[in-house]
């Protein structure tokens, strides 16, 4: 064992006959050494009797007692592991809807490598981020895969500079910084929106559809969407449908509650084909698009008769009335991928000069055959 690692050892001795017990955290800065680095001394000395832990605190031996033994379960971890004893942190808006295969892709390579995952929920909620990122911090998180509320799905100018300070490695899941933001020097896993949107307004044009539209709410998804639509428009020579006015709420300009938005989505995809010759539009999410069909139809315009839908997400797109043809981000992946590349970070024998890297996963386009893609 090389001598630093000796007085490393003997120091969280020392403290710990002093104090008792300290979280492995603030420890971790006390000492001026990685959260990764103290967990292997934890784990040598923990496995030698020396100390006691539990739930990111660790503590002196009480005379007479012996240290509980390392489980028995990380002594025969999968193969392919290198995560035996670590914990992975992981902080996502909801466990529900999108993020449910998020969190279980993780979950599942997580467990898999003999590690444990922690999840903290921020529920959209401004600065929730940073608090349950440091909460997992402080109850001894090695690793954070992080899913900030950001509303364009990149941060604004002077937000989200505290994901590039962490003290551990960091993933950014579904989310990307601009080049020059602090955060964009972070290893990060996201879906490809853009090229999803542009594989469905591809497809269209395959069957003859010339005139395509694009109704999405407002989330950290639309942006990449927009773009993503735009530029296939444009690169197959299509004609431009009016634009959608949600675009105009995000602004401050336009409907500002959910009842309002919706009847000003179905306002204007009545307009786009009776008065703009809009045969084919790509609605996200599945969701709105399913509560939007019947509502058309009452309205007087036959889906898909008059208009072709596709919608993105495929979440429930498979379950309307009429199964619906969608794009899907491969969620499950996203979420495996990132705690992969975590854990490979974390690794004990990880190169330090591995460059970062940014994975854009290619969402899938499910022809689903039924009445709602005929040709135009």
């Amino acid at each position: 064992m090389r001598p630093h690692v000796n007085q490393r050892q003997a120091q969280v001795r020392e403290i710990l006959r002093v104090r008792g017990s300290v979280r492995v955290a603030e420890l971790a800065q006390e000492l001026g050494v990685s959260p990764v680095t103290l967990r292997r001394d934890i784990e040598a000395m923990a496995a030698r009797g020396e100390i006691q832990r539990m739930h990111g605190v660790i503590s002196k031996v009480a005379a007479g007692h012996a240290a509980p033994a390392a489980p028995a379960a990380r002594a025969a971890a999968p193969a392919g592991g290198g995560g035996e004893g670590l914990v992975i942190g992981m902080v996502v808006p909801t466990t529900e809807y999108y993020y449910a295969d998020v969190v279980r892709g993780a979950r599942e390579v997580v467990e898999a490598r003999g590690a444990r995952l922690t999840v903290g929920l921020t529920r959209y909620l401004p600065g929730e981020d940073r608090t349950q990122a440091d909460r997992l911090l402080s109850t001894g998180a090695d690793g954070l895969l992080l899913t900030p509320t950001w509303d364009a799905g990149s941060p604004g100018p002077g937000e989200g500079a505290w994901t590039a300070e962490l003290p551990v490695p960091t993933v950014l899941v579904e989310r990307w910084a601009p080049p020059g933001h602090p955060a964009a020097a972070l290893d990060r896993v996201a879906s490809d929106h853009a090229h999803g949107a542009a594989r469905a307004v591809q497809h269209l044009a395959e069957l003859g559809h010339r005139r395509i539209a694009l109704a999405s709410r407002e989330t950290p998804t639309s942006a990449r969407l927009r773009a993503g639509f735009g530029a296939a428009v444009t690169a197959l020579g299509l004609e431009p449908a009016p634009a959608w006015p949600g675009a105009d709420a995000a602004a401050g300009q336009g409907p500002r509650g959910e009842a309002e938005l919706f009847a000003r989505t179905l306002d204007y995809l009545c307009a786009a084909v009776e008065e703009s010759g809009v045969t084919a539009a790509l609605i996200h999410s599945d969701t709105d698009a399913i509560m939007l069909i019947p509502r058309l139809q009452a309205r007087g315009v036959r889906v898909p008769e008059d208009l072709v839908v596709i919608t993105y997400d495929d979440e429930v797109a498979g379950l309307a009335d009429v199964p619906l043809t969608a794009v899907a981000p491969a969620k499950r992946e996203v979420g495996a991928r990132a705690a992969a590349l975590l854990l490979d970070r974390l690794a004990p024998d990880a190169p330090q000069d591995v460059p970062r890297q940014h994975l854009e996963l290619l969402p899938h386009l499910t022809v689903r055959t039924n009445r709602s893609l005929r040709t135009s």
